[in-house]
């Protein structure tokens, strides 16, 4: 039987536990909370921002202006439109139908949408959620409306490929499947995602399709002060506060809508470097583990990363797009983790991106290399996303060869990274040097086992 002396001894030692765990869960918010704070002084992020570890919301802030006017400051009350992110609800909603029995994977569109040429009875439904269903994307220089998409599509002669043979990420193959949801179900696909997923996950603050007559919308716009229309061609987007989005990452994660199975089907992508309904992430069994998914529309940018393990979420989201976000959210689980992190910094691409384009790779390595002695304090020099930022653009370009002279100097800057050989072994590989792609995919994923997209690539070209 224990003492009172050593009872009192526990408790005491067990206070002390917790204060510490307290403690240190308080320096994480703190050095969060500045290293976000300087961000925004930076103009490097304007937006709203949820971090959620331990399975407890530990940090939520609003940072910078409601739109391009600069008056009224954002609070966490502010809606935001989160890009392809909200492609989720219509996955969901075909899966939620697809549970009830009435529809199945394998249905060609046609059997629900007989309106539309003979090549619908070549899609499946699965074709849509994968996005190898072989539709063009929408023509959004001419579209003002749903029904002016479906008259281009009920006038659309031949697909672009074969379905099922290839890959392309576009928003018909989104169109349709809100299009299918609304004739099964026999409701607005608006009505349908407020019914059957919103109410559900307690989401009361989400909002499809906003107006500028609705309160509390954040509203994107350039550096330029160009403020962005809140209206897309085609609807069905749905607007998210901080918490809905919470609410909406733990229903996914908890299988509050679907089943394990059902999530899978619409998590994992059809191959490396692809996105999913879900947008993509990770599940061992019938456990998810991680759920990752970004989106971008206009000047609108979101992230979403959840760890379910560690219950960790966390959730960007912005009305004044700096394709920084995957950057931030990387300091942040370092913050968490107690490791070194980076701290946000000026893009060099975004101040040089037109001397850019007339340089060849040798010379944008000279340029950088005096640009650091003479501003070593202002851009991220001592950060690999850097050159990865500049060595992407160039692929955007078409500039295969210089940009795999940024990717293979920052191989030698960062040795021991495996993203910036992932990087490498991707132009690499668009070059069609399959060798060269194959070595370097093979050290990227030594140096980072946990990179699956690497392993499977390897696999592809092995074969």
């Amino acid at each position: 039987m224990l003492s009172i002396f050593k009872i009192t001894q526990i408790l005491f030692l067990s206070s002390i536990i917790t204060i510490n765990a307290a403690h240190g869960q308080e320096s994480k918010t703190a050095k969060i909370d500045s290293f976000l704070k300087r961000a925004n002084q930076l103009e490097l992020f304007n937006g709203n921002v949820l971090v959620a570890d331990g399975n407890r919301v530990i940090y939520k802030t609003a940072l910078g202006f409601t739109d391009a006017s600069k008056k009224t400051m954002l609070t966490d009350r502010y809606r935001f439109h989160i890009g392809s992110i909200a492609k989720e609800f219509n996955a969901v909603g075909v899966m939620i139908l697809k549970e009830q029995g009435k529809l199945n994977l394998d249905d060609k569109i046609a059997k629900f949408l007989p309106e539309l040429p003979a090549w619908a009875s070549k899609i499946s439904i699965k074709n849509l959620l994968q996005y190898t269903s072989g539709l063009p994307d929408v023509k959004w220089r001419s579209v003002k409306t749903d029904a002016d998409n479906m008259a281009d599509l009920e006038k659309l002669d031949k697909l672009d490929f074969e379905p099922g043979t290839s890959y392309a990420y576009n928003n018909n193959n989104v169109f349709l499947q809100r299009r299918i949801i609304e004739k099964i179900s026999g409701l607005p696909f608006n009505e349908f995602v407020k019914q059957k997923m919103l109410i559900p996950c307690n989401m009361s603050t989400a909002i499809l399709d906003p107006t500028e007559k609705d309160p509390f919308i954040a509203k994107a716009y350039s550096d330029d002060g160009k403020q962005d229309d809140l209206t897309y061609p085609i609807s069905g987007w749905t607007a998210v506060t901080l918490d809905d989005f919470y609410k909406w990452a733990q229903c996914i994660a908890q299988f509050r809508l679907i089943s394990r199975e059902s999530t899978r089907q619409i998590l994992i992508p059809v191959g490396p470097n692809k996105q999913s309904g879900l947008g993509g992430g990770s599940m061992e069994g019938d456990k998810l583990i991680t759920h990752i998914h970004d989106g971008t529309s206009l000047h609108y940018q979101a992230l979403q990363i959840t760890n379910v393990p560690a219950g960790r979420t966390i959730i960007l989201m912005t009305n004044n797009k700096q394709d920084n976000l995957f950057d931030l959210s990387k300091a942040i689980n370092a913050i968490l983790d107690g490791k070194p992190y980076q701290q946000a910094m000026i893009s060099v691409l975004k101040v040089y991106q037109k001397q850019f384009e007339t340089m060849n790779g040798g010379e944008i390595l000279t340029f950088l290399k005096d640009l650091q002695t003479k501003h070593p304090n202002d851009y991220g020099f001592d950060n690999e996303s850097t050159l990865n930022e500049i060595g992407y653009f160039l692929m955007s370009r078409n500039k295969l060869p210089d940009a795999i002279i940024v990717f293979e100097h920052n191989t030698q800057l960062f040795p021991t990274s495996g993203n910036v050989y992932d990087s490498l072994g991707e132009a690499y590989n668009k070059q069609g040097d399959k060798q060269k792609a194959l070595l370097n995919y093979k050290k990227s994923f030594q140096l980072d086992p946990s990179n699956t997209a690497a392993k499977d690539i390897i696999v592809e070209l092995q074969k």
